[in-house]
């Protein structure tokens, strides 16, 4: 058992007594002789758990636990578990501490065995309430606040602290998730989220707001200076991670821009600071990206900043661009998918692109594995392909067991990461004793003038 205590009690007897009975667990103690001098103590500590004799001088254990639960709920802090302690024998007082919100109620003389059990207990419930705490206002990936509990400890420290408040934004990251899958996606968010902790301190507090977006109170940051190191220290150790976990020639031009505002310079109010924040970054995302900008309302001292930021096609697009939901690629019924295939024919044709198109047979190998086994297994085959190819990617089920893909604007070094990744996840599923995957893959290249309309005219025609 471990943790921090504080015994209050006018009795040195009894704090000795209960002060070497927590220490034989490596418990970590501190004793007060008077709710003044715990009420004092309480101003600038956090323990884990309050031991509250009642009966005291001056002020007794019932009017110390009011004023430590008007303490914590001025500084906006959880309430600290306090057992009572008391020698008295009434039924009545027991009563009366539970009814106040105590966590549990202890008799003296202290019984060894009993005390450890009770401190015990209430400790493992703080543990269970923490945890789901954790669990509610948690993002599971990265470890920071989720969105709900971001806009809520935003909201609380705009209001009460100085400080930065720093969206931070990750850039070309869809392409990660576009050409090496959403599992080299979520690596790149978890080493991200450690980079971010080690730039930073641990009074500073960080939510992620979105796929790919984050959002940041710098405590005490009162300098462009400070933001412009962390910005570049994060870019800098974030591209050598990428090339880490993707090879040296990853050439995705990944990295992290941010829009700054500095609080309470601009207001207090976290939802109008935060569109201040956002206007500061969509200048950076205009601007080049993987930089910095802070946002200052002073006509004398404002950077050049783009008009018309809010309500305009330029702006939607950014939007789009950056932050849009992940989604799957579009799988199309086949008439859908072939005035779509079509249309793009005769786009890469006319403007000189490249796309490939790839067709997936799965072939039954065993006799036994047929019926409702064999639908489970194409399915699955689908969501496959939904999932690792990129929101840009068509595909069309032409048979129960064959898909057909379309991969525009592909390079062709690229190319085989989306086939070896598909192939890669089928494999994972384990059918290979039921079942063979067979693939075709072939380009459709319209960079080459020579030949351009007789192509065009056969891959129109095997549409048909």
């Amino acid at each position: 058992m471990s943790g921090w205590i504080v015994i209050v009690d006018d009795d040195i007897i009894n704090l000795k007594t209960a002060r070497d009975i927590l220490r034989e667990k490596d418990m970590k103690v501190s004793t007060a002789k008077s709710g003044k001098d715990f009420l004092k103590f309480m101003e600038s500590k956090r323990p884990d758990l309050v031991l509250l004799d009642i009966r005291m001088p001056d002020m007794d254990g019932f009017e110390v636990y009011d004023k430590l639960r008007e303490l914590e709920a001025f500084n906006g802090e959880p309430s600290i578990p306090v057992i009572f302690l008391t020698a008295e024998e009434d039924g009545s007082i027991e009563n009366k501490c539970l009814g106040m919100g105590a966590a549990d109620f202890v008799r003296k003389p202290f019984h060894r065995d009993v005390l450890l059990r009770r401190i015990e207990n209430v400790m493992k419930n703080k543990q269970t309430i923490h945890n789901l705490t954790m669990d509610a206002t948690t993002d599971k990936l990265t470890g920071f606040l989720n969105k709900e509990s971001s806009v809520q400890e935003m909201r609380r420290l705009c209001k009460t602290e100085h400080g930065a408040l720093i969206i931070l934004d990750l850039d070309s990251f869809k392409l990660v998730n576009d050409l090496y899958g959403h599992d080299m996606g979520d690596q790149i968010l978890v080493s991200f989220a450690d980079i971010v902790r080690k730039n930073l301190r641990a009074v500073d507090v960080v939510g992620r707001i979105g796929g790919d977006e984050f959002i940041v109170f710098g405590e005490n940051i009162p300098y462009e200076s400070v933001v412009d190191n962390i910005v570049k220290r994060i870019n800098t150790q974030l591209i050598a991670k990428a090339k880490e976990l993707m090879g040296d020639d990853c050439n995705i031009p990944l990295g992290v821009s941010a829009g700054t505002v500095f609080v309470p310079d601009e207001g207090g109010e976290y939802d109008e600071l935060f569109k201040q924040a956002d206007k500061a970054l969509y200048y950076v995302k205009k601007n080049g990206k993987h930089g910095y900008a802070v946002y200052n309302s002073d006509p004398a001292k404002e950077q050049e900043e783009p008009e018309q930021m809010t309500d305009s096609l330029d702006r939607l697009s950014q939007i789009m661009d950056e932050r849009g939901e992940a989604s799957n690629s579009l799988m199309l019924g086949q008439e859908a998918f072939m005035n779509v295939y079509r249309f793009m024919i005769r786009y890469i044709y006319t403007y000189q692109r490249i796309a490939h198109k790839a067709l997936f047979t799965i072939k039954p190998i065993n006799v036994e594995f047929s019926g409702s086994n064999l639908t489970e297994m194409y399915d699955h085959f689908e969501e496959i392909l939904k999932k690792n190819l990129r929101k840009s990617d068509f595909m069309m089920r032409s048979k129960p067991n064959q898909f057909f893909v379309l991969l525009p604007e592909l390079a062709e070094q690229h190319r085989d990461i989306v086939l070896d990744r598909i192939i890669h996840a089928w494999n994972e599923l384990g059918y290979e004793q039921s079942a063979e995957l067979i693939y075709e893959h072939e380009i459709i290249d319209g960079t080459h003038q020579e030949n351009v309309d007789s192509r065009r005219a056969q891959d129109e025609e095997a549409s048909e």
